[in-house]
């Protein structure tokens, strides 16, 4: 099953982080997942540790990129569909990129692996 992952939850899960809950950590680890980390998240995540909001324990490029490859993730480019597909989307969400997760899981029809609530009100397969 193709997954796509909030990016809290790939943070949580390659730290270890309790907050990722029993049913995440079994979608996350089973060899039938196939794991996907979109390249807004990895935009994500350089954007909170230049603003000093998410400490990493190693430079963001090597450390993310070393990450995906020891836990299996492949990574989801942004493509056409999925900006055009924000255009259908209702304004539930104000995070941009939260709507491109939600976005490129409805335009590739693959569930999102996430925590946040608001991602549920969305028309998208949440786990």
């Amino acid at each position: 099953m193709k997954v796509l992952l909030d990016t809290h939850v790939f943070l949580w899960a390659i730290s270890g982080d309790r907050r990722l809950s029993r049913a995440h950590r079994e979608i996350y680890s089973s060899a039938t997942s196939e794991l996907y980390l979109s390249v807004v998240s990895v935009w994500e995540i350089l954007i909170k540790v230049a603003l000093g909001k998410l400490p990493l324990p190693a430079p963001v490029a090597a450390y993310i990129s070393s990450q995906m490859e020891s836990n299996r993730v492949s990574s989801l480019p942004i493509r056409l569909p999925h900006l055009i597909e924000i255009e259908t989307l209702p304004p539930v969400h104000r995070d941009p990129f939260d709507r491109m997760l939600v976005a490129q899981a409805r335009a590739e029809d693959i569930p999102i692996l996430t925590s946040d609530p608001a991602i549920r009100k969305y028309n998208v397969d949440v786990l």
